[in-house]
């Protein structure tokens, strides 16, 4: 067993290409190289989402904070904290902050979870 604060876990800036701005990304199983999941707190700013990708696994989201958004091609969905939404492998989608609202989701995915960006 292995107790991880999140206090304790550095808030990495990312941005270009896949984000619209720059958000905070903390990874506290980034360290534990022998677990079968990614785990990764994604703190963004009002209005700043990422592009339209696909992940080759399941992702799981799960809102801590402020509202958000979740978008497929064909839909668009509102999320909020307490929500949790299931992105299918392979399904291009994004996600991302609210235009009125800072916006933190817990992603899930199991580890080496390949990303690909559909568009610049």
């Amino acid at each position: 067993m292995k107790i991880i604060h999140l206090k304790d876990v550095k808030k990495n800036k990312v941005g270009a290409p896949l984000f619209t701005g720059t958000i905070r990304r903390q990874s506290p199983m980034a360290g534990t190289p022998e677990s079968d999941l990614s785990v990764d707190y994604v703190h963004f700013p009002k209005g700043i989402r990422n592009k339209f990708h696909t992940h080759s696994n399941d992702q799981v989201l799960i809102v801590t904070r402020g509202k958000g958004i979740v978008a497929t091609k064909n839909e668009r969905k509102t999320i909020k904290v307490g929500d949790v939404a299931w992105i299918p492998a392979r399904e291009v989608h994004w996600h991302g902050a609210a235009p009125d609202s800072a916006f933190t989701h817990i992603s899930v995915t199991r580890a080496h979870t390949k990303l690909t960006q559909m568009e610049k």
